[in-house]
């Protein structure tokens, strides 16, 4: 399973970034191949509007299924990861990609309905 998770930097150490359209990074987990990737997002800062479904849009194109995150993306950016079939678990703005991934596996994220 591929997870993508907003982040500040770009590697297990990093802080979370709580955003979800206006993220500085995605860091890339596949958990079949330990493979990690990242991308910078900070392009996105630029853009007067329409950042989250953008944002969504990209994130698509990881192949990712499942999204976590702090707060979550707003409803536009709901609507284009519901159609991707991305599982989005909100929560983990506090924490290191890390621990958001412990997290994630303990269940102890929450499960955006609808998302």
């Amino acid at each position: 399973m591929k997870l993508i998770f907003t982040t500040k930097g770009t590697d297990w150490d990093s802080p979370m970034d709580p955003r979800f359209g206006r993220t500085e990074f995605f860091f890339v987990y596949d958990e079949e191949t330990s493979a990690v990737e990242t991308y910078d997002n900070r392009a996105i800062e630029g853009e007067a509007h329409g950042a989250g479904p953008k944002t969504a849009q990209k994130l698509a194109e990881f192949g990712a299924q499942i999204l976590i995150t702090g707060n979550g993306p707003g409803g536009n950016a709901a609507t284009v990861l519901q159609t991707t079939g991305t599982e989005v678990h909100v929560g983990a703005g506090d924490m290191t990609v890390k621990e958001a991934y412990e997290a994630y596996q303990n269940g102890t994220l929450k499960k955006m309905q609808g998302a």
